[in-house]
């Protein structure tokens, strides 16, 4: 039996050469005091990245008849603020085996004083509704750091952990867009402006590239493999998985977005107003986030998430009647409920990558190390993939509202969309994951424990 890994060579500072987690004596010796130190640097710098790409969700709300901007023109500006997270997460993936886990996280840590510095310039009264565009997606990328942080924390720990390290990762990550909203929150309530909240997270982004070039490591074995990527997107799992992580994160960071400007619309709140009530619901949302990859590691992460969707569906259509009614109580006490529900699925779709190409390798007779290397090298490059694409969703709320806004005048016709949605997501996960055909020429992979 293999004993701990060598020490990092000083020619080659912070790179570990040999990383095998499904070793026991390894992961109790050494890995596992390793794996977890990196997790929670990884946990900060994205929490950080999160937070500057939930930041025009914020600044919209500073943004009074003052700047000229229509609802319209907001919703537009947050939707192009979350297509830039959702696309730069495929190159943000496979920055990671280019550059290593720690040398990345640096460069991206501190890549995002360009969008803060530059919002900090151009925030006020009379700037073109371009150039508002044009620094909003400059914030996009922090959306990136989610799945270069994902595939890097994917690769420190055992199949066993991978939920609830996923799921920690990614909440920890995800609270980034409650606090924001709850510094901005504190903000205005003290009559501070824009540019008070820009000046707080500035000093913040700096701590979070010093504290990776401290302390992180990058695994020697997160090697640049193209072909890691080419046969993540030919699987057809990539794409399913993708499709449900809509549902999931695509709620998420839509909602986390859209919320205020929902609230400020259609139910008439003032910007104030509405920074009370956003932020609970993308804060517990993240919360329950390892919760989802805990429940999942223990009843299967493919359960987890067929009746996480039924929920989903079910608070839908509470919201769409309070929408109609244009009850806030209910409106608001259900679209918590539903980030929740959301925070909850990201967990349990996020566990089934890994234990879905882990079930692949052992059907092609990879056994052992072989096969949890040949599943971590394609459930790392299919997390950034299906990571953009669930992103992408959150471009699809925000342009739904856009639309239902300037069609009837309020959310209503989003919500039956989303409705729909979810039913659909429901039936993909049953069928490809859960259901028992009558008949098969061969053993069915057993997805219903991923």
């Amino acid at each position: 039996m293999t004993g701990p890994g060598p020490t990092p060579s000083p020619t080659r500072r912070r790179w570990i050469e040999r990383w095998d987690p499904e070793d026991e004596v390894f992961w109790r010796e050494t890995g596992e005091r390793t794996a977890r130190r990196n997790l929670w640097l990884s946990v900060f710098s994205e929490h950080i990245g999160f937070s500057v790409w939930a930041l025009w969700s914020v600044l919209v709300l500073f943004m009074g008849p003052e700047y000229g901007l229509t609802p319209a023109d907001k919703f537009l500006l947050t939707s192009v603020v979350t297509l830039v997270g959702a696309v730069v997460r495929v190159p943000y993936t496979f920055a990671v085996a280019l550059f290593g886990g720690r040398n990345w996280t640096i460069i991206s840590a501190s890549a995002l004083l360009v969008p803060t510095v530059t919002a900090f310039v151009v925030m006020e009264p009379g700037t073109p509704f371009s150039t508002f565009l044009l620094v909003g997606l400059l914030a996009g990328i922090g959306g990136g750091n989610f799945a270069s942080s994902m595939t890097n924390i994917n690769a420190f720990f055992p199949l066993r952990k991978k939920g609830w390290a996923l799921g920690l990762n990614a909440g920890g990550g995800n609270i980034g867009v409650p606090v924001i909203q709850l510094v901005a929150l504190a903000i205005i309530g003290y009559g501070g402006g824009p540019r008070v909240l820009l000046g707080i997270y500035i000093p913040l982004i700096v701590l979070a590239a010093l504290l990776a070039a401290l302390f992180m490591d990058n695994l020697a074995s997160l090697k640049n493999d193209t072909g890691a990527a080419k046969d993540a997107a030919r699987d057809g799992h990539t794409w399913i998985m993708s499709f449900l992580y809509v549902g999931t994160f695509g709620s998420f960071i839509g909602y986390s977005f859209a919320f205020g400007q929902v609230l400020t619309n259609q139910f008439g709140r003032t910007p104030l107003q509405a920074a009370y009530l956003t932020f609970l619901g993308p804060l517990l949302g993240s919360l329950v986030r390892p919760l989802g990859g805990r429940l999942a590691d223990r009843y299967g992460g493919a359960r987890i998430t067929l009746w996480n969707y039924v929920g989903m569906a079910a608070a839908t259509a509470v919201l769409l009647a309070a929408s109609m009614l244009r009850s806030l109580p209910l409106f608001v006490s259900v679209f918590v409920v539903l980030f929740v529900l959301s925070g909850l699925g990201n967990g349990s779709t996020y566990k089934m990558i890994p234990g879905i190409f882990q079930a692949k390798a052992l059907e092609k007779g990879l056994r052992g190390e072989e096969a949890a290397a040949d599943g971590r090298r394609l459930s790392g490059a299919a997390m950034g993939l299906i990571g953009a694409v669930g992103a992408l969703g959150g471009v699809g709320i925000n342009l739904a509202f856009r639309q239902s806004f300037l069609s009837y005048g309020s959310g209503t016709g989003a919500f039956v969309a989303f409705l729909v949605f979810y039913g659909a997501c429901f039936t993909v996960t049953w069928t490809v994951y859960l259901r028992r055909p009558v008949t098969q020429s061969k053993p069915q992979l057993s997805y219903a424990k991923v």
